[in-house]
C-alpha cells in the first residue's frame, strides 16, 4: 500500500517558514506515535523526544513567530 499523502498546514501568507534540521538520529524512533500537531502517525521526534511530524513542527514554529512579531508591533504601536 503506498504512503498517505499528508495535508501541508496552512501558514499566514506573511510568514517565513525556517526549515529544520533533523538529519540527526535523535529525530527517528521506530516506534509510531500520533503527531502532537496533526495527529497522524510519525517515527519523527522533535527536539524534547516528542512525536512530530518535521513539516507540521515547522509550521507551530511559523506561527509562533508571527504571533510573536504581531504582538510586538501591537505594543509598540508599530501597527498604526
Amino acid at each position: 500500500m503506498p504512503p498517505e499523502i499528508r495535508q501541508q498546514p496552512e501558514l499566514p501568507e506573511d510568514v517565513l517558514v525556517l526549515l529544520l534540521d533533523w538529519t540527526n538520529r535523535s529525530h527517528w524512533s521506530e516506534k509510531t506515535r500520533p503527531c502532537r500537531y496533526c495527529g497522524q502517525p510519525t517515527h519523527l521526534r522533535d527536539d524534547e523526544g516528542r512525536p512530530a511530524d518535521k513539516t507540521c513542527a515547522e509550521a507551530e514554529d511559523a506561527q509562533q513567530r508571527a504571533q510573536t512579531a504581531r504582538a510586538y508591533q501591537v505594543g509598540t504601536g508599530a501597527d498604526t
